[in-house]
């Protein structure tokens, strides 16, 4: 099959996340099965405009404005008749393909998250105001008119509220570390937050919510681990029982989350919540805000979920230390994830369902 992916990043992006992670883990494969897989996405200082990377082909041009532009301008010089299917990876704003993809190749979007009140922390009261009500709304309501891809109940939800009918869930991936770590439990109480320091993932709802259990459990402490714009902030103010570690390698992350007692999470929303999963693995617990994402992957991993403010945090926190100091949970291997192979794989069969697109014949293991 001949796939074109579009996606305003690719993996070499500076600015490239998880969406870009869970892309390349499917596309690779993809390409690994005997699939022509073309991802396009934005110009990155220092990449070449057209490279192949883990087998698919990948073209850049524009920036983070006017990839969109560049990417409906790229298909009406080489794309027309050469793909069997279009996939719009929708990262807040949509290629929206399916409007002008004129050769009557099949589209399908792929959508992690919806922006929505993320608006108003990420960007000026005005834009905000402009994006949280007109922007996205107005783009999403036009996305409703294809088949969409999403990676979690609450993606399909948010994308309910725009009009959207046609809508599969697809799998969250996972690759735990191997082999696990397991180097045994912290002796005092200890919480771990990670994550970027930036205002949607709440760090400061964190720090609050350990502040209001050393009321009851003195010895907590809390380990912050992760970069970003608000850290020299964050760590200036820091309260005691609190560390900072910064941005770490990925062994030292996991062997932190492997000696906490349990994970605390409390983003605005997300799509998924990887970092959940990747604490499951390790047999950490996730104790997490009730909102869209968190509360999918905190479900899956059997962890908690309370209302989004810091005291309902800390009252299920000093609820559940007494178990979690005592006990040594078991690890999730996938963390209510699915391997990569299963993602790729599910991902393929809902494009061809939902595309029309002819049957293939990827093999998978769950």
């Amino acid at each position: 099959m001949r796939i074109l992916v579009l996606n305003w990043r690719d993996l070499a992006h500076p600015a490239s996340g998880g969406a870009e992670v869970y892309t390349e883990q499917v596309l690779r494969r993809w390409a690994a099965d005997g699939h022509a897989v073309t991802l396009f996405a934005a110009a990155v200082a220092g990449r070449p405009g057209t490279e192949v990377v883990d087998g698919y082909r990948v073209i850049r041009a524009g920036n983070r404005f006017t990839v969109y532009r560049e990417a409906r301008r790229w298909w009406q010089r080489h794309g027309r008749g050469r793909y069997d299917v279009v996939i719009d990876e929708t990262n807040t704003v949509p290629f929206l393909a399916h409007e002008w993809v004129d050769d009557g190749t099949p589209t399908i979007a792929l959508v992690h998250q919806t922006c929505e009140e993320i608006w108003h922390i990420n960007a000026p009261p005005l834009l905000a105001h402009l994006g949280r009500h007109r922007l996205e709304p107005g783009w999403l309501r036009r996305l409703a008119g294809a088949p969409i891809l999403a990676v979690s109940d609450s993606t399909r939800d948010a994308l309910a509220r725009f009009g959207a009918r046609d809508v599969t869930v697809v799998p969250e991936g996972y690759e735990p570390p191997d082999p696990l770590p397991r180097p045994g439990r912290e002796t005092v109480p200890t919480a771990v937050f990670c994550g970027r320091m930036v205002s949607y993932k709440r760090p400061w709802d964190v720090i609050r919510a350990v502040q209001l259990s050393r009321r009851a459990v003195p010895d907590l402490r809390l380990w912050m681990i992760g970069g970003g714009p608000l850290l020299d902030r964050l760590r200036r103010q820091a309260p005691a029982g609190v560390e900072f570690l910064g941005r770490v390698s990925e062994e030292a992350k996991h062997l932190r989350m492997a000696r906490a007692h349990v994970h605390l999470a409390t983003s605005v929303r997300e799509g998924w919540g990887l970092v959940v999963t990747e604490a499951a693995a390790l047999g950490t617990p996730t104790i997490a805000y009730d909102v869209p994402g968190l509360r999918d992957s905190t479900r899956a991993a059997g962890g908690d979920v309370v209302p989004p403010r810091p005291e309902a945090l800390a009252h299920r926190l000093v609820e559940r230390l007494p178990e979690l100091t005592a006990a040594e949970p078991a690890p999730l291997p996938y963390g209510g994830a699915h391997s990569w192979d299963h993602v790729a794989a599910t991902v393929l069969d809902a494009v061809c369902a939902h595309a029309r697109v002819p049957g293939r014949t990827m093999q998978y293991r769950s």
